[in-house]
Parts: C-alpha cells; sequence; structure tokens
C-alpha cells in the first residue's frame, strides 16, 4: 500500500516559486557578464544584399556584431524527423542571403548592457530585397506560387499515408451514409509565461549554457554534436526553474549557439533574454492544419470506413520534429478508440513564409481527437442519431481489446463505454433541455458539445535514468533524467521514492537539469515523465539501499541487515541505523544508478471524455461556459490535485483555441498577432467565473479503477502561505 502516492500532496516547489524565490534562466547574474540581441529580419521573404555592421559597432558600449559569415564553421538548425531525404530545408543558425519569414535572424549584436545591444541591432543596416511571399497553404499551394526552395517544387516537403487506401474507398463507395467534412485548426502561439533565455560561458576550454529547456541531456548532445562539431562532454547544459514549455522549450534555437559562440569569442559570459515579439515571431508555433474527413456509416450509424487528407502547414523550415507531429505522433491515432474497419491518412507537409510549427500540448493527438470527433457530431446530425448514442455505438468495447487499428496503433486495454456513461451521469446529460430553455428565459443561447478522447502517453524512448546519492544531513537527493516545466516533478518523483525507500518526503530531495549533475537521460515530452522517470527513481532507490548495506552491516557490526521504512536493522537483534546516522558514519558520499529500461515502446492510452455547456450573449456575442464536465481514465493516480491541475489547464488552453487564439499573418507574410495586445490567450475569469453555479460538483471522485472525473471548480481561497505578511 503506498504510504505518499495516491495522496493529493501539496507541491513542494509552489512556496518558492510564488514567493520570488524560483531560479530561472534570466534571474542569473556572473561576474562580467554582457547581453545580446538578435536582429531579425521584417520581411516575410527577402534576398539580404548585404549587412552594414559600422552604425552598430559604433554605438558606446556595443562589443561585437556577429553574421552569418562569422557562423560559418557551425552545423545549421536542424530538423530530426525529415521525411522525404530529397527535401530538406536548410536553416543557418543566421540568414545567409535569403530571409524566410518575419523574425528570421540576420545578426546577433552583444553589449555591456542590455539598452546598449538594443541600440546596436536598431544600428544594423541590412539591405533586403523584397520577395514573393506566401502567407498561408492555399497561397503556397497555388499554381505558380513562389517557392521557398528551388529544390521543392510546389512548396510540398512531403507526403506521408497511413492505412489502406483502397479498402477505404470501397468501403466509402458501398456505405449507407457518407459524411464529409472540412476541418480546420488554427496556428496558436505556445505564449509560455517565462520567455526564452540563454546565458553561455566558456572557460577551461568548456562551454556551458544555461537556458530554459524541457530536457538537458538532449539539447546538449544536439548542439554539441549536430551545431558545435565538438563531443557532448565539451558542453554543460543547465537549466533550472522553467516557466512553462508546452513543448516549445524542447526545440533548439539560433541564441543557444550564439551566445555560446559570443562568450568564447570575446572571454565573457553572454547572456541573451527574448522579449515578447522574439517570442512570437521565433518560438515555434503549433497546430495550424486543414483536413478533409470523409465517414462512411451503414443503416445503423455503425462506422465503416474513415478518410482523411491534410494540409499541415510547417512554415518557413521544418522544425526539430515539425514533420513527425501530423504524421507519426497523432497521425495513427485519427479514428480514436471506434471501432472503424478501414481507415486511411495522407498528410502533406506544405511550407509558408511564416514562423515553423512543431510540438505543442498534445503534440499532434489533440489535432486527431479534433478531426474524428468533428466528423462523429457531423455525421450524428445528419443522419438523426443522437451525438452520444452514435458514440456509444462504435466505441471498442473491453471484450475487443487489445485492438489494433487499421493505421497500425494498438490500443490494450479501457471500459471507454463506461466513462461516456459515467460523464453523461455528471454533466446531467439528460437535464440540458431544461437548461436551455432557462437560458432561452434569460436572453441567452445553450448549447453542449460532447467529445471522447484517447491519448498516447510514453514517447522519448524506451528508458530513463535516475541517480541517487545520501547527502551529509541524511538527505536522499535523487537526479532524474527529465526535467518540469510545470507539471510538479518534484512533488511526484519525491512521493514515488519516498514511498519506495518508507522516509518522509521532506527527507527526499529531487534534482533535475544539469548534465553535470547526471549525463544521461531523455527530457520531458511524450507524456513519458512519471512512467519512466518515476520508475528509474525506484530503480536508483532500491540501489541506494543494495550500496547501503554493507556499509550498515559494519556499522551495525552485523553479518546480516534488513531493511524497512528508512532504518537498518541488524538481523536478531534490537540494533538499528537510519539514513542520517549512516551519513554521519561513511566518510565518503554514497551514491547509487538507476536504470529503467523496457526492450520495446510501450504506450499507454488515457482516455476520457469531456462534456461543455455555453452560453451566448447574442448582443455582444460573449461566451460563458455554463459547465464543463471531465472523466478521464488515467490509471493508477500519484497525486490527484497535480492530475487535477494538468486536466484544468490542458482546458483552459483548449478554450483558448476554440474562442480566443489563432496567429494571423498578413500581405507579405507580415505578422499581424505579433503581441499580446493582438493575440487573445485565456485568463482566469474565462474559466473559473463566478457565474459557475450550475456545475455538477467540484473538485475529484476516483473509482476503484482509476477512472478520475472533475469540474471546474468554484474560486477557492488563496492558501495562506501565499499571502504577503
Amino acid at each position: 500500500m503506498m504510504k505518499f502516492g495516491g495522496q493529493s500532496v501539496r507541491r513542494v516547489e509552489d512556496e518558492r516559486l510564488v514567493t520570488g524565490h524560483g531560479r530561472f534562466t534570466d534571474d542569473i547574474s556572473v561576474p562580467g557578464m554582457v547581453f545580446g540581441v538578435t536582429v531579425r529580419s521584417p520581411y516575410g521573404h527577402a534576398r539580404i544584399g548585404g549587412i552594414d555592421t559600422t552604425g552598430a559597432l559604433a554605438i558606446p558600449g556595443v562589443l561585437a556584431v556577429y553574421t552569418a559569415a562569422d557562423m560559418a564553421g557551425y552545423g545549421e538548425v536542424p530538423c530530426l524527423t525529415v521525411m522525404d531525404a530529397e527535401r530538406p530545408t536548410p536553416r543557418p543558425l543566421l540568414a545567409v542571403d535569403t530571409v524566410r519569414h518575419v523574425g528570421d535572424p540576420v545578426a546577433f549584436v552583444v553589449a555591456d548592457s542590455r539598452e546598449a545591444a538594443r541600440q546596436g541591432a536598431e544600428a544594423v543596416e541590412v539591405d533586403y530585397d523584397d520577395l514573393p511571399a506566401v502567407e498561408s497553404m492555399p497561397a503556397a499551394l497555388a499554381i505558380g506560387a513562389p517557392e521557398l526552395f528551388p529544390h521543392i517544387p510546389g512548396n510540398v516537403a512531403f507526403l506521408w499515408e497511413a492505412g489502406d487506401a483502397a479498402a477505404t474507398d470501397a468501403a466509402i463507395a458501398a456505405a449507407h451514409h457518407v459524411t464529409r467534412l472540412r476541418v480546420a485548426q488554427p496556428r496558436v502561439a505556445p505564449t509560455s509565461m517565462e520567455v526564452r533565455a540563454a546565458l553561455g560561458q566558456f572557460e577551461d576550454g568548456r562551454f556551458t549554457l544555461t537556458t530554459g529547456t524541457q530536457g538537458v541531456v538532449g539539447m546538449r548532445d544536439l548542439i554539441a554534436g549536430r551545431v558545435l562539431g565538438l563531443p557532448s562532454e565539451s558542453l554543460r547544459v543547465v537549466t533550472h526553474d522553467v516557466g512553462g514549455g508546452f513543448g516549445m522549450k524542447n526545440f533548439f534555437y539560433p541564441e543557444y549557439a550564439l551566445v555560446l559562440h559570443a562568450a568564447r569569442a570575446l572571454g565573457r559570459p553572454v547572456k541573451w533574454t527574448g522579449e515578447r515579439a522574439d517570442a512570437f515571431q521565433s518560438d515555434t508555433h503549433g497546430r495550424d492544419l486543414v483536413s478533409d474527413v470523409t465517414l462512411a456509416l451503414d443503416a445503423d450509424g455503425r462506422f465503416l470506413a474513415l478518410k482523411v487528407e491534410t494540409d499541415v502547414n510547417l512554415g518557413a523550415y521544418q522544425s526539430q520534429f515539425g514533420p513527425y507531429i501530423q504524421t507519426l505522433a497523432g497521425g495513427r491515432m485519427i479514428g480514436g478508440v471506434y471501432a472503424i474497419p478501414a481507415a486511411h491518412n495522407r498528410v502533406r507537409g506544405v511550407l509558408t513564409n511564416t514562423t515553423p510549427t512543431d510540438a505543442y500540448r498534445g503534440a499532434g493527438r489533440p489535432e486527431a481527437c479534433y478531426i474524428t470527433e468533428r466528423v462523429v457530431d457531423a455525421a450524428a446530425h445528419e443522419m438523426g442519431i443522437a451525438p452520444d448514442v452514435l458514440r456509444r455505438r462504435n466505441l471498442l468495447r473491453p471484450e475487443q481489446l487489445p485492438h489494433r487499428n487499421p493505421l497500425g496503433q494498438t490500443f490494450d486495454l479501457g471500459d471507454f463505454p463506461a466513462v461516456l456513461d459515467s460523464a453523461l451521469a455528471r454533466a446531467d446529460w439528460q437535464g440540458f433541455a431544461a437548461r436551455k430553455a432557462d437560458a432561452s428565459r434569460r436572453g441567452r443561447r445553450a448549447g453542449r458539445g460532447l467529445c471522447y478522447y484517447v491519448e498516447i502517453a510514453g514517447g522519448g524512448g524506451t528508458d530513463e535514468y535516475a541517480d541517487a546519492r545520501l547527502l551529509a544531513d541524511g538527505t536522499i537527493e535523487v537526479a532524474i533524467g527529465t526535467q518540469s516545466n510545470g507539471q510538479g516533478h518534484e512533488t511526484a518523483y519525491a512521493q514515488v521514492v519516498a514511498d519506495r525507500l518508507g522516509v518522509a518526503m521532506d527527507r527526499v530531495r529531487i534534482v533535475q537539469g544539469d548534465t553535470d549533475r547526471l549525463e544521461r537521460g531523455h527530457g520531458t515530452g511524450g507524456s513519458r515523465s512519471l512512467q519512466f522517470g518515476g520508475a528509474a527513481g525506484i530503480e536508483a532507490a532500491d540501489a541506494l539501499v543494495a550500496a547501503a548495506r554493507p556499509l550498515a552491516e559494519a556499522a551495525l557490526e552485523a553479518d546480516a541487515v534488513d531493511y524497512a521504512d528508512g532504518v537498518f536493522i541488524a538481523r536478531a537483534t534490537n540494533r538499528t541505523l537510519d539514513w542520517q546516522e549512516l551519513a554521519q558514519r561513511t566518510p565518503d558520499p554514497l551514491s547509487a544508478r538507476g536504470h529503467y529500461k523496457v526492450p520495446r515502446p510501450t504506450p499507454t492510452f488515457p482516455n476520457g471524455c469531456h462534456v461543455a455547456e455555453v452560453e451566448i450573449d447574442p448582443e455582444t456575442g460573449v461566451v460563458a461556459i455554463s459547465r464543463y464536465t471531465v472523466v478521464d481514465d488515467f490509471g493508477t493516480i500519484i497525486n490527484p490535485m497535480l492530475v487535477e491541475g494538468q486536466v484544468h489547464g490542458g482546458i483552459a488552453q483548449g478554450l483558448g483555441q476554440v474562442l480566443l487564439e489563432l496567429v494571423v499573418y498578413g500581405e507579405g507574410a507580415q505578422l499581424i498577432t505579433g503581441s499580446l495586445t493582438d493575440y487573445g490567450i485565456p485568463r482566469a475569469d474565462m474559466i473559473w467565473h463566478s457565474s459557475n453555479r450550475s456545475a455538477a460538483s467540484s473538485g475529484a471522485a476516483v473509482s476503484p479503477g482509476g477512472m478520475k472525473a472533475i469540474t471546474l471548480p468554484k474560486r477557492r481561497r488563496v492558501p495562506d502561505w501565499i499571502l504577503p505578511n
């Protein structure tokens, strides 16, 4: 029985973060530090005739201005998932002769103050020859459209397919009813609270990069091997606290190499901190795809075939995992957990003069869910079948599992109809008519939506590493090769390790984010952290106990010792030794390595059902979320409070995408939504709304099988420890 697991333990990191004691990259200052600013293209597409740095170098305090010529010896910004080797999209650290989107970096100015660096950046003169630009996929795919790369005709970087096209087309041709729908998903900007920043240092022939990442080891190996052309041990990467990532901070950006180059060239630490304008122009965007969807059904509403043809906007370059997101990551999840005999999915990667796109919270799976659920709703409407009935009729039943879908994904277990029924009951699905009538009497229009989703968790490798150390005061420090960027890793991992060792949680300290502390690890992404990182922490805890046994035997003068609840016990005696006492008797630090590994990828499939009710004021168009219910099947839950927080965050970002968020490019591929004045993001009062009086419940309920239901809570009292003195 887990002592700490399954409990809503308060996050151990929160007090540090909300009282201003977090340590983010821009908080760090080191002696002799200077500052960098990136000069970015104001054009969506242009030739570079020349760059004049004379005026910038004349600014007092400016130390250097770097251009593509200075970076010629380095590698490019890599794409690790090119789908068509004949159609790469070369992306230099600084533009050589062509810029392909607003924000493409062309120079890097370093000065002894941020203000001087900004002034220097403004003084760099670039001779641009404006070129025709394509700001959207229709523009890029039009006959005779300007092409971003001469070796990529038609701006199509790849064509990917999965499933059986012939069987799918045959089933559609013979079907009783066919629903066809075009589904568009907007481009969104991740908009993390903490903008990207980087600090580069070069001392004693070795680089150190401090930056907010989702995994330091992967970043080290990529920069050292692919960009610097050096062995991995020549670079140390450090990540402290991270103010949000959502996938975007998994990737390498030019500034990470630029600060290292400048630090070596100038012999001084160099810090770059992006501004919000940098983020909108250069951080990878998410989504931006259009799908033509065809669903075939028999006379009873049983699904026969699903055909999807998607164009995905890759932006100006294929980003690190950009081609992977709508193909191998999410492309095989089309169709969800419905029984569909035949399916075919075709994805076309399109280049435009816009910021590159890549993984964004869910990395292709939310997109697949949206495509599927939209066409299911349309089919229900066309056939006159209630949307809940049509879903229940086609959901895979437990006795049909494991089930391999036509796109090659195997779902192992679950009770999807039970989750659906639980969500409908908790949402009072049958009571909606009365609530709709009440809204009408108040001058509002009420609507509702239903969605069944399935995720895939456990990506990013088949193993993970952890290192456990016994510190001098008896604290057990565990380094794990992932990286928290808001999820609560310090708490969840401490719960798991403390439970395994039988010690109090405050005796366990979790550390992440330093390649010198732990040189192996696969980082955070693909919903893998607890599945692999938690298991590696358990392995490290067990290894530490094994390493401590002979020391405890010697200290207790015993032939054998037992271990339980944080105490070593000399067998057949009453002599004991705890970790603190052992640390005091151990001259050398005690450490042990944990390595959790599975022979092949073993994904899990969290799934659930969302039910939303909204009210719209027809005079103002203002939308209010009147009820929102979620039932999730997550299996074993370590910390329900952390789970609720993650689900709440996902709901918030989903609402933002539906109601507010849209990156817009105009004529000449000019970025229109380049600031928070123009780009809308969800705010607290949109979710925890005082009018949320009709929510079915607040808090959470967990069934014996791990099923979890939540609704958005009312506003809660701020904990005392957050309030100022």
